[in-house]
């Protein structure tokens, strides 16, 4: 099992899960699979895509740009399916529009 982490443009965002949930690998609830996926809204350090997306953080003390973490749990197998519909969705254009990281999963327990 594997969990991805997404970082992306809030604008890109919606496009992003919609782009996930279309993908063959998204679990239906009757195939068996799986998938987990959770959304956060974080101020990170992304290239602000204009003037509008500009945030200054006192507390940081340098620029910031709102942005959202996308986690994912899914098979293995799933992996480069997810992770494809994530770069096209997710895509801006410009360079370090986001990043991708893929870590393993040791253990997951469902709790019932």
């Amino acid at each position: 099992m594997k969990e991805i982490k997404a970082y992306v443009h809030r604008t890109r965002a919606a496009d992003v899960i919609a782009a996930l949930k279309a993908s063959k690998a998204w679990g239906d609830g009757k195939t068996g699979r799986q998938n987990n996926l959770t959304m956060y809204m974080v101020k990170g350090s992304l290239l602000p895509l204009g003037d509008a997306e500009r945030r200054y953080s006192m507390d940081l003390g340098d620029e910031v740009v709102d942005e959202y973490k996308i986690e994912l749990h899914c098979e293995d197998a799933d992996v480069d399916e997810l992770v494809q519909a994530i770069l096209g969705a997710g895509r801006t254009g410009q360079p370090n529009a986001g990043w991708i990281y893929v870590v393993d999963i040791v253990r997951a327990e469902a709790i019932t």
